[in-house]
């Protein structure tokens, strides 16, 4: 297996300073790009190196910059969604963490890559030591001329702002997270015609990644497309839940669920064995143990009507109460919604009532009926991805784990070791 690209150095003390980033060779491929590539080579070594994005949709990134007008004279923006918020994800702010001149590099030479001269962080709000230590990576990359007007001598200039948003999920979906950052509640615009990479901040062209994302972005610089592809290509795994060395995994894409979880999340605690995982985060339909062998990838994990999303895999022992996980999901997603669409907004308050009903016992056999009924009803017809993060794990728990369901309805408690109302 490759050695480690974004996670080599995480836990060296003082890594979070310029002086050893610089040790270890930081900020020499964005002295490359300025020296050595025009711009539409970076985007050409970018869309050939296989980058998708980190964020949770996949889109190739370097498509997604090809997809950005550059018209001579008209103002673009860069946009990094650091607003880190699905659960059971943590990668972003590891990063942000523990090597933030990772992401301060990748960040300029995207903006060299895409024209653009004005870049903003947005940053989750709870991000406390994130935003502390960003915010001096920040201070020190514009001191030593790594940021700002004329970078390294080039001609090139960027200015990059911190913004910290207020804890809102919704401000995650890019559109609400635009809407936010220019002063206003976070909604979520209509697509089409507001597609951010033509009509996003401000209005204007926007190029808007993930901050993983922007991390891979040097290393690609620095190896080429190929030799980068070697390393898997690498993606950042969070794993969480019933593991004994939970924690961010650095492993080639596709990477199988069972290699992740026993090799080097340590698998269950002795004597417990997996129940089910969350491969994406809480927004992903939940499998089943008899699916460990698939690979957490995008292709493999759609195929099982599952997502690899925002790469946080949550695992599930056989202690769990699929049921009472499935409705603090819910619950999540209902306290997270916007309202600004009745399917999402109504739909999660519903969901959330019958499984109430179902978890105190007081449950009917037409719910579980009526339980799918509205999570297919708000599938496709809600305005952004929340309202629809909500359906995929509900209808997969039905079909994988009706019979607890179906326990709690006619027992009036659950059957499971360490369950609720036991």
């Amino acid at each position: 297996m490759p050695e480690p690209l974004l996670t080599r150095y995480l836990g060296q003390p003082g890594r979070e300073e310029i002086d050893a980033y610089l040790a270890t060779g930081g900020y020499r491929a964005l002295a490359r790009a300025l020296r050595e590539r025009t711009p539409d080579e970076i985007v050409a070594m970018v869309e050939a190196s296989g980058l998708r994005g980190r964020g949770g949709a996949g889109f190739p990134t370097g498509r997604k910059w090809k997809l950005t007008p550059k018209r001579d004279g008209e103002t673009r923006y860069l946009v990094v969604n650091a607003d880190e918020g699905e659960p059971g994800t943590f990668k972003d702010r590891t990063l942000i963490e523990g090597d933030p001149h990772q992401i301060i590099e990748g960040m300029v030479i995207t903006a060299y890559a895409n024209q653009v001269h004005q870049a903003y962080i947005y940053l989750r709000g709870e991000f406390f030591l994130g935003h502390r230590r960003l915010s001096r990576a920040l201070a020190e990359a514009y001191a030593r001329g790594y940021v700002g007007r004329n970078i390294l001598g080039s001609g090139f200039d960027l200015e990059i702002v911190i913004h910290r948003g207020a804890g809102a999920y919704i401000c995650g979906e890019e559109t609400a997270l635009l809407e936010s950052l220019e002063g206003r509640r976070g909604f979520p615009r209509l697509k089409p015609p507001y597609y951010p990479a033509v009509r996003g901040l401000y209005d204007r062209p926007t190029v808007l990644n993930n901050a993983e994302t922007m991390a891979h972005i040097p290393h690609i610089v620095a190896l080429g497309p190929e030799a980068y592809k070697s390393y898997g290509p690498p993606i950042l795994y969070s794993v969480s839940g019933h593991v004994t060395r939970p924690g961010v995994k650095e492993l080639p894409i596709g990477t199988p669920l069972r290699e992740i979880i026993f090799e080097h999340a340590g698998g269950p605690r002795a004597g417990r064995s997996v129940k089910a995982v969350f491969p994406g985060g809480s927004s992903s339909a939940i499998l089943t143990a008899e699916h460990l062998d698939t690979p957490a990838d995008f292709e493999s994990l759609q195929k099982l009507g599952s997502m690899l999303g925002s790469s946080a895999i949550i695992v599930l022992d056989d202690t769990t109460c699929i049921p009472a996980v499935i409705r603090r999901t819910v619950e999540f997603y209902r306290d997270e919604s916007c309202g600004k669409c009745t399917p999402c907004r109504e739909g999660t308050v519903w969901l959330s009532q019958i499984l109430d009903r179902i978890l105190c016992g007081r449950g009917r056999r037409e719910d579980l009926d009526l339980l799918d009924s509205i999570a297919r009803n708000m599938t496709g017809t809600c305005f952004c991805p929340l309202g629809e993060s909500v359906p995929p794990s509900l209808r997969a728990s039905l079909r994988y784990f009706r019979d607890e369901y179906a326990h709690h309805i006619e027992a009036g408690a659950c059957d499971v070791a360490g369950g609720p109302h036991r």
